[in-house]
């Protein structure tokens, strides 16, 4: 255990005769006796065992504590949090009190203002250097002190301590901000609450806007039962209100006590509204910003490479929560996924040379092999990594494992490298040139003896991330917790574009792998346009799928929306894109090749973190007094063992690097259904409104009216059936190619003119040589495998590819499935007002007669593929004059048939196209094979196979 010596600085100020001074705290670290649950995150502030018995959010003797107030507003995940104190000196000589705030690791301090006996003092962010000089300065005049951040394991403490006579009244106030991270499926905010006393007026707001809709908020009992129901939640679809105002009496530990019970972290947990797997694209303030969360995706198989230290040093609790921690995640491991374990001390030993499926036996076997390990010995890091890369590398080349699967690395270490290859560098070059695109590497540091920085360095060059690992009671539950969050990948290769010359200074936008739960983010800059639409392209591989996604927003309407609300954080667009890219580019420095290529990192993370007032590694807040007589500096400590930041790198799986310029795309629509129109003589003089529809087309529409185009004859023929609603219709069934297409009938919502209008409310096309189904009603359109559930709303223009089948989603317009490039089905959606007192939205259905069938295809529509002849003829005027009637002769039958036409909305999905046909009255009897009840079915992926 370290301890660096508390460092303090008492320099007197003179103001109007009174004296005041500031007080600077260094850093320390202990590793042993956190209080840190995981079970229900954060139950306590994560404090070392030096902090834990004095730490307090305000400090001093005999002075009253006026008020302590924090309040957060999260708009679109982005949180800014202000913490606000009032403190009188109620002793009767002059004191030093302390104003001390835990914030977030990965938050970034934006401002600080002091107010002292009227005298007010300012913040303002610099670059590093300018503001350590302005402050020496005033050091050199004996007019300074200084305020810092000190590291606190998962937590930083902001501390400050001012020293003021007696009857003084001191106002603290300081701002941070930071954007919530999706882990596990959902959002946390953690306001880490120690007053260390009771307080008049203590009060905590979470205000939270997030423009899809709120889809839960969760407020765990992080403070103790006894606070439970003292925290009130109001929420609407988009809002939520989280309040918190205890009073004293509600404050104190027991009724008689004088300490408050107020001890630990303040959690709030929510998630948003998804109501498309394309994702969400905010645009405010001149910025964009894309959220990309899909969920119903199958997992991708993993191949899993565990390699774990155990070297003397960890020996003990180390190791024993370690294998406790491995024997749960081999318990996660399914059939479908690969794995194998290294572990390392001086010598490098495998559990199994190859990697081998995920059974009960083999996770058995890899349990008790685990269990047995006997840590000692020294620590050969490089080794150990080059073993774990070959074995994935042997089993790729050897065409063991499945293309769409996911390749990682899991190190788990606690120590610097001592054996064979212990130059860190070396070892991120060696690690760096073996690792293949495709493979990942996550670091786990066990402990404070690891070299934090160096394993976040290997992982983040690597595809992967890196996290701290307690080394105290709950080191498993870490371990275990770490681990679900990687354990379900869902895509690959994911990239977010957007059109060319429509944004700028885009950050990250490829990404290796999509973790379960998760969430990708991209911002930029949108540029000048005539138009206020901006345009997203996603492209993702899944299991089985291949995914091209479309996104759009409106660039005003959210920033008129933000007007409107009283607690929104209005600029959290501009705000969240400098975030991301100071992130990023800090991760991109410690990558840095060249000292070059690091001072040019550094100058746009200074000028950056100038511009937005972010307290970086690299900048400094000085506060000044109003005539600049006083000065204090907030700085970030140095902390080599841990590394000073973590980047953000994409999130699970991204990759630290950054595209900072703006992207070019060149956007390819998905192929449509090219069809040809033509008209016949009769119906080119009825004038453009009335044009023929395109020919070689079979389709259902309305009520549900069929039209079938006959191309020989070039004839259309119509009929309805008159059928009830949750009947399931068959339209296609051909058991020779394994295509089936049924629709199901809703009604009208009541009667009219003594009759229920039915209407298509699903459509399903089942290929059953791949097992692939796709269902399409009017809210959303599910592919099935035959294992698991894909399902895409209306909402997003979307393009899905799974094995032979392909489909194109146009936003509230109409889905294509194309099985093989062979057979084409298009169904349409109709809207209607939802308050129509009669109609409701239904489904139109298109399908092309050059379709490539077998011989042995049938249904209401498939039967026409083998065209029967049709003969008309003794035309006369009808007892409607516009509707001339007719004789048909078609399959041995003799027909009375009328003139009329019905609606093909392809081209015109509100008034439709006229299209003019024969009428076969009765539900189509003596034009169809038999009766159309022959041709409902019991589901909709049954083949017709009676008719």
């Amino acid at each position: 255990m370290r301890r660096l010596l508390l460092l303090l600085l008492g320099l007197l100020l003179l103001h109007q005769g009174r004296c005041f001074e500031f007080v600077i705290d260094g850093e320390w670290e202990d590793e042993m006796t956190h209080v840190h649950d995981h079970q229900e995150r954060h139950k306590r502030a994560i404090l070392t065992s030096e902090e834990q018995d004095d730490f307090e959010a305000i400090r001093g003797d005999d002075i009253t504590v006026k008020s302590y107030k924090v309040e957060s507003r999260i708009t679109s995940r982005f949180a800014h949090t202000t913490v606000r104190s009032s403190v009188v000196n109620s002793g009767s000589k002059a004191q030093s009190i302390g104003f001390n705030v835990q914030i977030p690791k990965r938050a970034f301090i934006t401002n600080f203002t002091m107010n002292v006996n009227g005298i007010t003092f300012v913040g303002s962010v610099k670059e590093k250097t300018v503001a350590r000089n302005l402050y020496a300065q005033a050091r050199a005049r004996g007019k300074a002190a200084g305020i810092v951040r000190a590291n606190s394991l998962d937590m930083e403490t902001f501390k400050t301590e001012v020293h003021v006579p007696p009857g003084s009244h001191i106002e603290f106030e300081l701002h941070y901000q930071e954007m919530m991270q999706r882990k596990l499926g959902f959002y946390e905010h953690s306001l880490y609450l120690q007053p260390g006393r009771l307080v008049p007026q203590f009060q905590v707001d979470v205000y939270i806007f997030e423009p899809k809709g709120i889809s839960m908020v969760q407020t765990p009992h992080t403070l103790g039962e006894n606070f439970a129901n003292l925290i009130k939640v109001t929420n609407t679809k988009d809002k939520a209100h989280i309040h918190f105002k205890p009073n004293l009496q509600q404050q104190k530990k027991c009724d008689n006590c004088t300490g408050s019970a107020i001890d630990g972290a303040f959690t709030v947990r929510y998630d948003v509204n998804r109501d498309s797997n394309a994702g969400e694209l905010q645009v405010s303030d001149g910025h964009f910003v894309q959220f990309f969360a899909p969920t119903n995706l199958s997992p991708l198989p993993k191949n899993i490479v565990f390699v774990i230290d155990v070297s003397g040093s960890m020996w003990g609790v180390k190791m024993k929560q370690t294998v406790e921690a491995m024997k749960a995640i081999l318990d996660d491991l399914t059939i479908d996924d690969h794995f194998s374990i290294v572990d390392f001390n001086h010598n490098v030993r495998c559990w199994s040379e190859e990697l081998v499926p995920g059974s009960s036996i083999q996770i058995e076997d890899a349990k008790n092999y685990v269990q047995n390990i006997k840590p000692n010995g020294g620590t050969n890091i490089n080794e150990a990594l080059m073993r774990a890369v070959q074995m994935l590398v042997r089993a790729s080349n050897q065409g063991l494992i499945d293309p769409r699967s996911v390749s990682m690395i899991i190190l788990v270490s606690d120590g610097d490298p001592t054996v064979g290859e212990i130059k860190l560098s070396t070892i991120q070059k060696n690690v760096k040139r073996v690792m293949r695109e495709e493979y990942s590497l996550f670091s786990l540091g066990i402990g404070f003896d690891v070299d934090y920085d160096f394993l976040e360095r290997i992982a983040m060059e690597n595809r992967g991330m890196a996290q701290r690992i307690y080394a105290n009671h709950d080191a498993a539950d870490q371990l275990r917790t770490f681990y679900s969050q990687v354990s379900s990948p869902l895509l690959r290769r994911i990239t977010i574009q957007f059109p060319e010359d429509s944004v700028s200074d885009v950050t990250q936008n490829s990404f290796d792998k999509f973790f379960g739960g998760s969430e990708i983010v991209v911002a930029g800059k949108v540029l000048p346009s005539d138009s206020n639409t901006l345009t997203s392209f996603t492209t993702a591989a899944a299991a089985r799928l291949d995914i091209t996604l479309e996104t759009e927003a409106d660039t005003l309407v959210l920033d008129q929306e933000l007007a409107k609300q009283q607690h929104s954080f209005t600029g959290f667009a501009r705000q969240l894109w400098a975030y991301i890219t100071v992130k990023q580019l800090i991760s991109e420095r410690s990558l840095a090749p060249t000292a070059a290529k690091k001072r040019k990192i550094t100058q746009r993370i200074m000028a950056l973190a100038v511009e937005h007032q972010f307290v970086t590694p690299l900048t400094a807040m000085l506060v000044e007094s109003e005539d600049a007589k006083e000065r204090l500096l907030a700085d970030f400590p140095k902390d080599p063992k841990h590394g000073c930041c973590s980047g953000l790198g994409g999130g699970p799986g991204g990759s630290a690097s950054s595209n900072m310029g703006p992207v070019q795309v060149v956007y390819q629509p998905p192929p449509w259904v090219q069809m040809t129109t033509t008209a016949t003589p009769s119906e080119a003089a009825k004038g453009p409104e009335e044009l023929a529809v395109p020919q070689q087309i079979n389709l259902v529409d309305n009520d549900p009216h069929f039209i079938v185009h006959l191309r020989r004859s070039n004839t259309f023929v119509c009929f309805n059936i008159d059928s009830t609603p949750g009947h399931i219709l068959n339209l296609v069934s051909d058991p020779g190619t394994g295509l089936v297409v049924n629709g199901q009938l809703i009604g009208s919502k009541k009667v009219k003119k003594g009759k229920m209008n039915t209407y298509f409310g699903s459509i399903s096309v089942y290929y059953q040589p791949d097992g692939v189904s796709v269902t399409i009603s009017t809210n959303s359109i599910t592919l099935n495998d035959g294992m698991n559930n894909q399902s895409f709303t209306w909402r997003a223009t979307a393009e899905i590819t799974q094995d032979g089948v392909r489909i194109s989603i146009v936003k509230n317009s109409h889905v294509t499935i194309v099985i093989n490039n062979n057979i084409q089905v298009m169904v349409l959606l109709h809207r209607v007002w939802k308050k129509h007192p009669t109609n409701v939205d239904f489904l139109g259905i298109y399908i092309p007669n050059d379709n490539r069938y077998s011989p042995l295809v049938h249904g209401l529509i498939g039967q026409f593929h083998r065209e029967p002849n049709l003969t008309v003829y003794d035309m006369h005027d009808g007892a409607d004059p516009l509707k001339k009637e007719a004789t048909m002769e078609v399959k041995g039958n003799t027909l009375q048939v009328t003139r009329g036409w019905q609606k093909d909305y392809r081209l015109d999905n509100k008034r439709g196209t006229n299209v003019y046909c024969w009428f076969i009255h009765n539900s189509g009897k003596g034009f169809i094979d038999g009766h159309y009840t022959d041709y409902i079915v019991p589901n909709l992926n049954s083949f017709l196979y009676t008719h």
